[in-house]
């Protein structure tokens, strides 16, 4: 009785009920009879497994498992051996349906070969696997386990590869011209120790990994997004002492589970992904008819949607080494031992649904800033007066310095002279007995507005300010130019960390010198940075960053009356922060406004002219062909609808991007071409 106490005892500890190994413990753990098992792999060893189905959906779906140096091996689901693919040696597996491969849809299978390290891509059909891939993709590491995610933005397939180091490594996978399939490495992170397997969370854009032995972990599936790494459990929860397989079922609301493999307790845990992966309870699985459950289940797969008449609910694949085979575990069978409901499966359409925004991707990038960490932060675009191609973007270090790229995003110039938040410029600044572009930044190292002349015979800045220009500001973050079509005066605006914004006049200092005068101050309620001015009608545009899109008069004389062109509270499409702004003019006051909402990773843009009412959004993708990756945490943006050169005949939207991806390198600025957001939109283009 004392013993029987004590074990009881420790069972009501969260740390130790999953290695509670008493009788009395493993009575409380139901066991669940798999319906069928496919036939022993003809190698004798086995890895993973995974369901695939033709791309039409006609016929059953088919089981292929890995079989070591004996391939890729194809079963039916009653578990008869239809056939073998060489695949080198093939440790794991993982399937897509709906990958555009030249020209049309198919089911795709990737495969980690362990002979050579790389990724292997073959097609599916008529019961047959041919490798589709267009080169050998090395993968630099001892690779253990594969999963693949559609990325809901713009429908790229994504595979994870999980490796024996710990390796996390994100690659795209994407057609080639002629029809065939490569692969890109996105980012790669990691872990500590061996990692066996992973998953994917479509629906939340998770992707789990089991760390052997230390536990399950939760990563962002989105490379655009921060890592957030997780510890869903460990040997401190439910665990006993090493997790091995994962997968992931979604029978939709009430009923999306995280399954792993308690491979050392021998049971399958299950956990409830709503409820922030809440552990529901454990089940061991045995063989058709045996009379003992398996000692250590391996990797796992599962398919939620109805297949055929035993598996209502899906079914779960569980591999098992002794086997060596696979079992198929029906999901309704594994609800009801578990006293919960296995829902309605959703479907796999949700994988490749239809994004809620535009999408468009970037044609160039500009070479990474020098600085670590976030340092990039916002850009400004020269439109040269008589040779388009050689215009200009300048843009900040925010923690060394100014830089010149050209329209391509190659560096012309780099100029070290302090931490430049944010950059304006405007043409047409009378600077002694000539007009020059002047160019404005704002100077967090001694807290000014640092002043060039961009100089157009040679493309570079040179510094014209009439000695330090003082903002009197804690720590000066937003700026903006601003030329008033009343008196052709040029102004500045700056804001600093705190609510309020000061504008200053620019004036010619004599001896090719430029100095400010503060004209006018204002004040917000809260944290202001992104600004843009529209000088025909002499309107300034403000981000008050978790709040509203505000504009107000941006002469000095103008007042402070603000009115609101769009809220945070009041669009759904914006998530706090507002950040950067800039203006596309069509001529005659019409035009757009765009807005970088950072909340989400999108762009809203507005009509310039009239009630300035909200036209729609637009995301910026990654395009693996080009190596150039999408835009996220975008702090600063411009846009310009003068003629910038080839490929940019109708301006273009330039935007630092926060996680400069595949490769991971410094943070940089993409540049989009406007004509590819008009026509996602519907908006119009100016003609060069």
């Amino acid at each position: 009785m004392k013993n029987h106490l004590l074990i009881a005892l420790a069972c009501v500890s969260v740390a130790m009920a999953s290695a509670c190994s008493s009788d009395a413990a493993q009575q409380q753990v139901p066991t669940v009879e798999a319906h069928a098992a496919t036939a022993p792999t003809t190698s004798g060893e086995i890895g993973s497994a995974a369901l695939v189905h033709a791309v039409d959906s006609a016929g059953e779906p088919r089981i292929v498992a890995t079989a070591a140096l004996g391939g890729l091996e194809l079963y039916s689901l009653a578990g008869k051996r239809l056939g073998a693919t060489p695949a080198g040696e093939v440790v794991g597996v993982d399937a897509a349906s709906g990958v555009p491969v030249g020209g049309t849809d198919a089911t795709i299978v990737a495969a980690i070969d362990g002979d050579g390290h790389r990724l292997r891509l073959f097609r599916f059909a008529d019961d047959a696997l041919t490798e589709v891939g267009a080169r050998e993709i090395p993968l630099g590491f001892a690779g253990e386990g594969i999963c693949l995610y559609r990325h809901p933005l713009d429908g790229a397939l994504h595979a994870f590869i999980v490796g024996d180091g710990g390796e996390v490594d994100q690659q795209v996978i994407h057609g080639t011209a002629d029809g065939r399939l490569d692969a890109r490495q996105v980012r790669r992170i990691g872990v500590p120790s061996p990692l066996k397997q992973c998953v994917v969370d479509a629906r939340a854009g998770h992707v789990y990994a089991s760390e052997e032995a230390v536990g399950i972990w939760r990563f962002n599936a989105d490379p655009e997004a921060d890592v957030s790494a997780v510890l869903v459990d460990s040997p401190r929860g439910h665990i006993a002492e090493e997790v091995g397989g994962l997968a992931i079922h979604d029978g939709g609301e009430g009923a999306r589970w995280l399954l792993a493999s308690n491979a050392s307790a021998g049971t399958l845990n299950v956990y409830d992904l709503e409820r922030d992966a809440a552990f529901i309870g454990s089940a061991t699985v045995s063989g058709r008819g045996a009379a003992e459950p398996l000692g250590e289940p391996g990797p796992l797969y599962a398919a939620s949607t109805a297949i055929g008449g035993h598996y209502p609910n899906g079914v779960l694949l569980v591999v098992d080494e002794d086997g060596p085979d696979v079992k198929l575990v029906s999901m309704t069978t594994l609800a009801r031992a578990l006293g919960v409901a296995a829902g309605t499966a959703p479907g796999e359409a949700r994988e490749a649904a239809k994004p809620t925004v535009a999408v468009v991707v970037a044609v160039a990038e500009t070479l990474p800033v020098d600085s670590f960490g976030d340092a990039a932060d916002d850009p400004a675009i020269w439109v040269h007066p008589t040779q388009p191609e050689k215009s200009l973007v300048i843009a900040t270090d925010k923690k060394a310095g100014l830089y010149v790229y050209d329209m391509q995003g190659r560096r012309r110039q780099f100029l070290a002279d302090g931490k430049m938040n944010n950059v304006d410029l405007r043409d047409g600044f009378r600077l002694g007995d000539r007009e020059v572009t002047l160019v404005t930044a704002s100077n967090r190292t001694d807290k000014s507005i640092a002043i060039y002349r961009l100089d157009a015979d040679t493309g570079e800045l040179v510094d014209i300010a009439d000695g330090r220009q003082p903002t009197g500001l804690h720590d000066p973050y937003g700026l903006c130019m601003f030329r008033s079509p009343r008196n052709g005066n040029t102004y500045v605006f700056v804001n600093g960390d705190d609510t309020a914004k000061k504008q200053w006049r620019l004036v010619d200092a004599g001896g090719g010198r430029v100095r400010t005068e503060l004209v006018r101050e204002l004040a917000f309620d809260s944290q202001t940075e992104g600004c843009v001015a529209d000088d025909a009608s002499a309107t300034l545009y403000v981000g008050e960053e978790d709040v509203a899109l505000w504009k107000l008069p941006a002469e000095p004389d103008g007042g402070d009356e603000m009115t609101a062109v769009d809220r945070v509270d009041a669009n759904p499409a914006i998530r706090d922060d507002i950040e950067g702004m800039g203006l596309y003019h069509l001529g005659d006051g019409r035009g757009y406004i765009v807005a970088s909402s950072q909340g989400n990773d999108t762009y809203a843009v507005y009509r310039l002219e009239g009630s300035q009412e909200y036209l729609g959004s637009f995301a910026v993708a990654g395009d693996p062909v080009r190596g150039i990756d999408g835009i996220s945490e975008t702090d600063g943006l411009e846009v310009s609808s003068g003629n910038l050169g080839p490929g940019f005949e109708h301006g273009a939207f330039v935007a630092q991007d926060g996680r400069n991806v595949m490769p991971v390198e410094n943070q940089n600025y993409k540049i989009v071409p406007w004509k590819a957001i008009a026509e996602a939109l519907g908006l119009e283009m100016r003609s060069p």
